[in-house]
């Protein structure tokens, strides 16, 4: 449900999805989209309130390096190169009847 959301964001905000759930043996990569001249690499994370914290919050750094690993694979799978990329995070906080509550996008996650 989250990533549908966070495609429909997307889509407002004039970028072009050109993947959902890129699965490798590296991981999961949930939305991959373009935007102007830059491929950008959403994980979207998403939680019925905040209870249990923000969904951003778990994005650690073990996620990050698995992330990491499955973009390189999916530009070498792609013959991608010398493309502007970035990580992105998009959270997305529902209250009980399912509805967004919050939606933040955070930029370039990683440098």
């Amino acid at each position: 449900m989250g990533e549908k959301i966070a495609s429909s964001y997307l889509v407002e905000k004039k970028y072009t999805i050109l993947a959902r759930n890129f699965y490798c043996r590296y991981g999961e990569l949930d939305i991959i989209a373009k935007k102007e001249n830059s491929i950008v690499f959403f994980e979207v994370k998403t939680r019925v309130g905040t209870k249990m914290g923000q969904p951003y919050e778990a994005i650690n750094h073990k996620k990050i390096q698995g992330l990491k690993k499955a973009i390189q694979y999916y530009l070498l799978q792609k013959k991608l190169s010398n493309c502007k990329l970035s990580l992105d995070a998009i959270s997305i906080v529902l209250d009980r009847n399912y509805c967004v509550k919050s939606l933040k996008h955070f930029k370039n996650i990683i440098c």
